[in-house]
């Protein structure tokens, strides 16, 4: 059995056919999602925590994307942290520093998710962190500030991870995990791929980040977190390992990481 530690499954992508998706994700053996709050507007985290509430599959985390950084204010501040004590929230995030698009000042960026880490320590929840820009600018600054705000206290992973098996080690010694999405299966992913195959399966998870990054053989349709098989399958023969293999360590590490009880059904 697979577990889809990041997708987006609330996102108006799946407004049509949400439950069919799960549906067939299920049938295609993931057993459980972690249902991401945050990334399409901060009032969109109220659907990960009711969809989780409604569909016991789903876990849901919630938190400010860096490009929504700029948008937190008193009151979905106050709104955020009310949901960090529902049973059915998971972690914090996504969270972290995005230096590609700019949407919101690199200051404001660095601000809010240094806030975000300090209610991850004051709820005891993991974190699930997005970093994209030039390495090692926002890579380096991720990492710096998961330093000083708690690693150590702190448990969390870099999602959709697409940066260098050195930077990769470097996160694994400051307590975090890394997890692999569709861009693992591309064509051109050749040095993505050596970095997978020179990491620990004791630390790694799979993930579609659906809707987005659909797997080779599916570029250009819209994700689905079925589909989190494909990226488990490329890992396995990456690593030279049995897709069984995988997919029931990469499985443990989210339950492990999220603390989702073995059996949530």
């Amino acid at each position: 059995m697979w577990l889809d530690s990041h997708c987006h499954v609330t996102a108006d992508d799946f407004s049509e056919d949400r439950t069919a998706a799960l549906d067939r994700a299920e049938a295609d053996a993931v057993e459980a999602f972690i249902g991401i709050g945050s990334g399409y507007g901060i009032q969109q985290n109220q659907r990960a925590v009711a969809l989780a509430e409604q569909d016991s599959r789903v876990f849901a985390t919630v938190g400010v994307h860096p490009h929504e950084a700029s948008e937190l204010d008193d009151a979905t501040r106050e709104r955020l942290l009310a949901w960090l004590g529902h049973p059915r929230v998971v972690g914090i995030g996504e969270c972290g520093l995005d230096y590609h698009y700019m949407n919101s000042s690199r200051d404001v960026q660095r601000r809010v998710f240094a806030e975000q880490l300090g209610w991850a320590r004051a709820h005891d929840l993991p974190v699930s962190l997005h970093v994209r820009g030039d390495e090692p600018n926002a890579f380096d600054e991720v990492l710096d500030i998961w330093k000083s705000e708690g690693a150590g206290r702190l448990s969390g992973v870099l999602h959709c991870y697409t940066g260098s098996s050195e930077f990769a080690r470097r996160a694994l010694d400051a307590g975090l995990l890394v997890s692999f999405s569709g861009i693992l299966t591309f064509k051109n992913a050749h040095e993505l791929r050596d970095t997978a195959r020179a990491l620990p399966l004791d630390r790694l998870l799979v993930e579609t980040d659906a809707p987005l990054l659909a797997p080779q053989g599916h570029r250009g349709k819209r994700n689905e977190p079925a589909w989190v098989t494909r990226v488990g399958a490329v890992l396995a023969e990456t690593q030279g390992r049995d897709v069984e293999e995988v997919a029931a360590a990469t499985t443990l590490n989210a339950r492990q990481l999220f603390r989702l009880p073995l059996e949530d059904r």
